[in-house]
């Protein structure tokens, strides 16, 4: 069951979605579906293939920057700015638990947003940066 968590007015994630959401994906206004989940993490996940043919059969741009939990790469980060740079918004982000996604983001906007409103629009979605955006702002 799809259960959005709207981080900004352009940015909002989701645990897994299945083919059966996109309708209501697009029906809610969203432009864009970004997969943050790698195929074959959980035995009976949707993969991105199949995601990707029906958002795009519902008018919607997809792209796939799929992150091994805890193994977020220079590149991993470079590919999920592009997807939030290009892609048009609003743009649903979707992993595991959306956790993944919104530490992405939340790294994303380090020279974007100051430290405490990052933490406050995850907060606000149910998700806790804190201690990573701590850890970043140490450095």
């Amino acid at each position: 069951m799809m259960d959005p968590r709207k981080i900004t007015d352009s940015f909002t994630v989701s645990p897994q979605i299945e083919v059966e959401d996109i309708s209501a994906i697009a029906d809610a206004g969203y432009r864009s579906i970004l997969c943050n989940r790698p195929d074959n993490e959980e035995i009976g996940q949707c993969g991105c293939d199949a995601i990707e043919t029906a958002a795009k059969a519902a008018g919607l741009a997809y792209r796939a920057v799929p992150i091994t939990s805890g193994q977020v790469s220079q590149t991993d980060l470079a590919d999920f700015r592009a997807a939030l740079d290009e892609m048009p918004a609003p743009i649903l982000a979707y992993c595991r638990t959306g956790t993944r996604c919104t530490m992405l983001w939340s790294i994303a906007q380090m020279d974007h947003m100051e430290p405490a409103e990052i933490v406050a629009a995850a907060a606000e979605a149910g998700y806790d940066m804190s201690g990573l955006v701590a850890q970043m702002t140490r450095g």
